[in-house]
């Protein structure tokens, strides 16, 4: 039975030893860009800037629309808690923050008021076995859809689609 024992407790101290260990994924090749990770695969994410349109502004009814051009992103995944990479440059993986949008008028859009709460889904930001590539993992399912990831306070968009 002892050695029984000493064979249960060697595979959980290499259990515990594996766990430890970052994630490996595979190097981004530009840095500040917003990747899917799909399989080992790294998929591009469509960057663009958003466009804005102001209504009331300065009013209570204050409504800000953020708008790209087309219906559908080219970057799609099936994963509906799908997986990002980033290699960090002037762009912080923390200050990333993904939003769904609403197709309207042959665009892509999503709306702000104070009214209207548009939270964005969280993510969990895991470092990699390389310092300056980040994992980032959407804590909830994404239902079928157009997203974009967004760094906080910018225009700045990275979209991608749910199917």
């Amino acid at each position: 039975m002892t050695t029984m024992r000493r064979l249960l407790l060697l595979c959980s101290l290499a259990a515990i030893c594996v766990a430890a260990d970052p994630p490996v994924v595979p190097d981004p090749p530009k840095a500040d860009m917003v990747y899917l990770l799909l399989g080992d695969n790294l998929v591009p994410t469509e960057a663009l800037e958003a466009q804005v349109d102001v209504r009331n502004k300065g009013k209570k009814n204050e409504e800000s629309t953020h708008y790209v051009p087309g219906e559908h992103s080219n970057a799609k995944t099936p994963l509906s808690s799908p997986i990002f990479v980033i290699k960090r440059g002037n762009l912080s993986p923390e200050a990333l923050q993904v939003f769904a949008f609403e197709i309207k008028n042959g665009r892509r859009e999503v709306t702000f008021s104070k009214k209207k709460s548009n939270r964005p889904f969280t993510m969990t930001i895991i470092p990699t076995a390389t310092e300056s590539v980040f994992r980032m993992e959407v804590d909830q399912n994404l239902p079928p859809g157009e997203y974009a990831v967004t760094p906080n306070g910018s225009e700045q968009v990275f979209c991608f689609a749910v199917y």
